[in-house]
């Protein structure tokens, strides 16, 4: 399948830092999905594409049209794991101030319901593949 996304012009760039935790959990369900990953933000209705290079997000209400962009993450800038990444963030629409006062508490939640829903429900059980006969050897 193919999405198509387009761009307005840049209206502003902004430093910013991503926690630890958002930034792993990100890459770690990037990784397991290959080249890109979709994660519905549902509370806001907005749905974040995530590459290597950056993250999208678009309003549920213009799919097709980005609102603002996560980029140039620096995950070599941190002496640890658990610190967290600076990175910049790139508005494209001038509803973007106001989607990020709330998008990186809600992409950490979202991130994290897909992560859960990627584990197995039940503990894993231990099958005895041994023929009938090697049993009764021992």
């Amino acid at each position: 399948m193919e999405e198509r996304f387009y761009r307005e012009t840049e209206i502003a760039r902004l430093p910013a830092y991503l926690p630890a935790a958002t930034y792993n959990l990100a890459h770690t369900l990037l990784a397991r999905a290959g080249n890109c990953l979709f994660v519905p933000i549902r509370s806001l209705q907005y749905m974040a594409v995530l590459d290597t290079e950056e993250f999208i997000f678009v309003d549920s209400q213009n799919r097709a049209w980005v609102e603002l962009a996560w980029q140039r993450f620096r995950p070599q800038a941190r002496n640890a794991l658990d610190e967290r990444v600076p990175f910049e963030i790139v508005h494209y629409q001038p509803q973007a101030v106001e989607t990020m006062k709330r998008l990186p508490a809600e992409f950490h939640q979202a991130l994290q319901q897909l992560a859960d829903r990627q584990k197995p429900g039940a503990p894993a059980n231990l099958l005895d593949i041994r023929r009938r006969g090697d049993a009764a050897k021992r």
